[in-house]
C-alpha cells in the first residue's frame, strides 16, 4: 500500500516502540493501517478482534507474525476450555433457572408486584452486567434497573433481593462439570479475567477500542509491562455505553495519532460527518476523497434505511413490505419479533417475560405508561404502531424478511450498521430532534435544546455508511439547529 503521512507517521511510532492510541475516523483505512504496522517489524504480535467474522477476515490479511483472535477466543483457551462440558447447555426459561436457586416467590416493591420471573431475569441479568464489567466483585451497582422501578429508593429494594441470588449464581457457574445456570462465553472470559492472565505477545493490537468493555480494557492495560500497546479506534463512534462498554481511547498512557482521510466517501459528506463530530467534541474532522463524488439527496430507491430504534426499524420493514419490495432486517428479525410476541402476551392478558416489558401485567398499564410516565415516552411509538397495525401483523411481517443477498433495501439500526457501508443510504424519521427549550428567540420562537452527545455519535455512524447518496431524513433538523449551524447561533 502507499500510505498517507498520517499512516506513515502511526508506523513510525509504532517501530519506536511506543504505546499509541490511533483515532481512525469513519472509513479511514484502520485495518490497512495495522497490517502496516505489524508488517513493518518481526515481532510477535496478537490482534483482538471485535468479533469472531472480523478475526476470520484479519487472519487472512496480517502478516504470519500475528495471532487473530477474539477476546473470548483468548480466554478460551487459557480457561474456558475447562468449562466445555457446560458451554452451550440446553437453553430454559429464566423462571426455571431462578427457581433451582430459590426464587419462588414473587415480592412487592413500590406499587409494582415483582413476580419470581421477573426477579429470575434481574438476577441473570445482574451476573451478565457483572461479567462485563473489571469489578473484582458483585456489588448493587450491577443490579439493572428495571422499568416502572426507576426511583432510587425503589431499585434499592430490588438490589437487596437480587444480590444475594445472583451472587449464589456467580458461585454456580464456577464448577467446571455441572450447575443450574447455562454457562456461556461471557462467564468464562470474566473468570480468565479474574486470573489476572498475561498474553504472549511483544505487541498487542486492540481494534474497536471505542466499544471494549471494562473487562476486556482491564486485562489489556496489564499487559503494559511486557507488551507494547496499540489500539485504534474512533472515539465518536462510542455508542455501546449502555451496554457497558467504555471508551478506553480517551485517557490512554500512550501517544495520540489520528486517522482523518476517509477513503469511503467525498468532501460533502465529510462535512456533513464533521457537524456531528464538533457537536460530540470528537477528536478528529474528516477529509473525504476528492475521487467520490457522495452526493446529499433525496434517495428514492435505498440499499438500506438507518433507524434509531428497533420500533423505527419495524416500522419501516411494515412500509417498504407493503410497497411490494424484497425487505431484510440487518442482524435478523428476532428482536422485532420477541417484542410483538411481548405485545400479544400483553394484549390476551397474559403477562410477557420480554426484559423491557416484564413489570407491566396488562396492555392497558403499559399504554398508560407510555403516555403518561416521562420515563416510558420511547416505548409510545411501540405502543402506537401495535394499536395500529396489531401484534399478528408485525409477525407476519417478520417472516416475510428476506436474506440481505436478495433483498431490496436493507432496514437497520444505526448500532447495527456500524462497520458497514452501502451505496444509497436514506435516514429513517425516529431521529428526532432534541425538544425545544422555554426559552424564545428574538422573533418569539422557542430555542431547540442541547443535543446529546450520545446522539451525536450515533448521528455520526448513520451518516457515515454511504459511498454514493444520502439522504438526510430524520436527521435534516441539523441544518436549522445552532449547535449543527453555527451561523444560527
Amino acid at each position: 500500500m502507499n500510505p498517507t503521512d498520517e499512516q506513515a507517521a502511526a508506523a513510525d511510532v509504532f517501530r519506536a516502540g511506543h504505546h499509541l492510541a490511533l483515532q481512525a475516523g469513519a472509513g479511514t483505512g484502520k485495518t490497512s493501517t495495522l497490517i502496516l504496522l505489524a508488517s513493518s517489524t518481526r515481532r510477535r504480535g496478537r490482534y483482538i478482534a471485535f468479533n469472531k467474522a472480523i478475526a476470520h477476515d484479519a487472519a487472512a490479511r496480517f502478516p504470519a507474525t500475528v495471532t487473530c483472535k477474539t477476546a473470548h477466543s483468548l480466554a478460551f483457551a487459557a480457561i474456558g476450555h475447562s468449562y466445555a462440558r457446560r458451554l452451550n447447555g440446553p437453553r430454559q426459561a429464566g423462571w426455571r433457572t431462578g427457581m433451582a436457586l430459590g426464587i419462588t416467590k414473587p415480592v412487592r416493591i413500590g406499587e409494582r408486584d415483582v413476580t419470581h420471573k421477573a426477579l429470575s431475569h434481574a438476577v441473570l441479568n445482574t451476573v451478565t452486567r457483572y461479567c462485563h464489567s473489571a469489578d473484582r466483585t458483585l456489588t448493587r451497582h450491577h443490579v439493572p434497573p428495571l422499568r416502572g422501578l426507576e426511583d432510587k429508593d425503589l431499585h434499592a429494594q430490588l438490589a437487596q433481593v437480587v444480590l444475594p441470588f445472583a451472587r449464589k449464581a456467580w458461585a454456580d457457574l464456577q464448577h467446571p462439570d455441572d450447575g443450574v445456570v447455562r454457562f456461556d462465553h461471557d462467564h468464562y472470559l470474566k473468570i480468565w479475567a479474574l486470573s489476572d492472565p498475561k498474553i504472549d505477545a511483544d505487541f498487542l493490537l486492540l481494534d474497536e477500542a471505542q466499544d471494549t468493555n471494562p473487562v476486556l480494557e482491564q486485562v489489556f492495560i496489564a499487559q503494559r509491562a511486557h507488551a507494547q500497546l496499540v489500539m485504534v479506534g474512533d472515539s465518536a463512534q462510542a455508542i455501546y455505553g449502555w451496554r457497558g462498554a467504555r471508551d478506553v481511547m480517551t485517557g490512554f498512557d500512550g501517544q495520540a495519532l489520528s486517522l482523518s482521510q476517509s477513503f469511503r466517501f467525498g468532501p460533502r459528506l465529510a462535512t456533513e460527518a464533521n457537524r456531528w463530530l464538533a457537536i460530540a467534541d470528537a477528536p478528529i474532522r474528516l477529509t473525504g476523497s476528492t475521487a467520490i463524488p457522495t452526493e446529499l439527496a433525496p434517495v428514492e430507491d435505498p440499499d438500506a434505511v438507518l433507524c434509531r430504534t428497533n420500533i423505527g426499524a419495524m416500522t419501516e420493514v411494515m412500509t417498504h413490505l407493503a410497497a411490494g419490495r424484497r425487505v431484510a432486517l440487518a442482524g435478523g428479525g428476532e428482536s422485532l419479533r420477541a417484542l410483538a410476541t411481548a405485545a400479544r402476551d400483553l394484549k390476551e392478558g397474559r403477562r410477557t417475560w420480554h426484559p423491557e416489558l416484564l413489570l407491566f401485567p396488562s396492555w392497558g398499564e403499559l399504554q398508560d405508561y407510555a403516555e403518561h410516565d416521562p420515563a416510558g415516552g420511547d416505548l409510545k411509538p411501540f405502543v402506537d404502531l401495535i394499536d395500529q397495525h396489531g401484534p399478528e401483523a408485525i409477525l407476519a411481517a417478520v417472516d416475510q424478511l428476506a436474506p440481505e443477498a436478495h433483498a431490496d433495501v436493507t432496514i437497520s439500526t444505526a448500532h447495527r450498521a456500524k462497520g458497514r457501508e452501502w451505496a444509497n443510504v436514506r435516514i429513517a424519521t425516529d431521529f428526532t430532534p432534541p425538544k425545544d427549550t422555554d426559552q424564545r428567540d428574538e422573533n418569539g420562537r422557542p430555542l431547540p435544546g442541547p443535543i446529546d452527545d450520545g446522539e451525536a455519535r450515533l448521528a455520526y455512524v448513520a451518516v457515515t455508511r454511504t459511498r454514493s447518496r444520502l439522504d438526510l431524513g430524520g436527521l435534516s433538523w441539523i441544518h436549522d439547529h445552532p449547535e449543527g449551524n453555527p451561523l444560527l447561533g
